[in-house]
């Protein structure tokens, strides 16, 4: 049974804007957690089906990666799929609202070895679940600083 976490935040930007937040690289930089990389596989970033990346986590000497592949694709919605130390999806949708946007994010995952889910569980849980919320409220704030400029 995967385990699943799922926040939403109301953003005052519109959708296209909010999108693109999480679909350009360059603006994942500016909201994702400093301890966080995330690179292409291959040459060039998308966010097309089949579309690779790759996730590492910066700690030294482990650099725990997820590698990613685009699932689902389509406007205001993209889902990669990763498997690594973690195996499930990640889900992004923008939904336009009265003056703005909600964004969605379910991250839905097992982990398949009993230690390393014991860690995370024991140690991980609670600050993933507060890093999310983090990384929507940083989100929220590089959507709102493009669409007012």
């Amino acid at each position: 049974m995967p385990e699943v976490l799922e926040q939403s935040i109301k953003i005052n930007a519109n959708a296209a804007v909010v999108e693109n937040c999480f679909t350009d690289l360059g603006l994942m930089h500016c909201w994702l957690n400093p301890i966080l990389r995330c690179e292409p596989v291959g040459e060039v970033w998308s966010t097309e089906i089949g579309s690779k990346s790759r996730f590492i986590i910066q700690i030294p000497v482990l650099q725990p990666t997820l590698d990613t592949v685009v699932v689902v694709r389509r406007p205001g919605v993209v889902v990669w799929s990763f498997t690594g130390f973690f195996q499930g999806r990640d889900r992004w949708e923008c939904k336009p609202i009265e003056n703005g946007t909600l964004l969605l994010n379910r991250f839905e995952f097992q982990i398949p070895n009993p230690i390393v889910s014991w860690g995370f569980n024991t140690f991980a849980a609670s600050w993933t679940k507060a890093d999310m919320q983090a990384q929507l409220r940083r989100l929220k704030r590089v959507a709102e600083e493009i669409d007012n400029s």
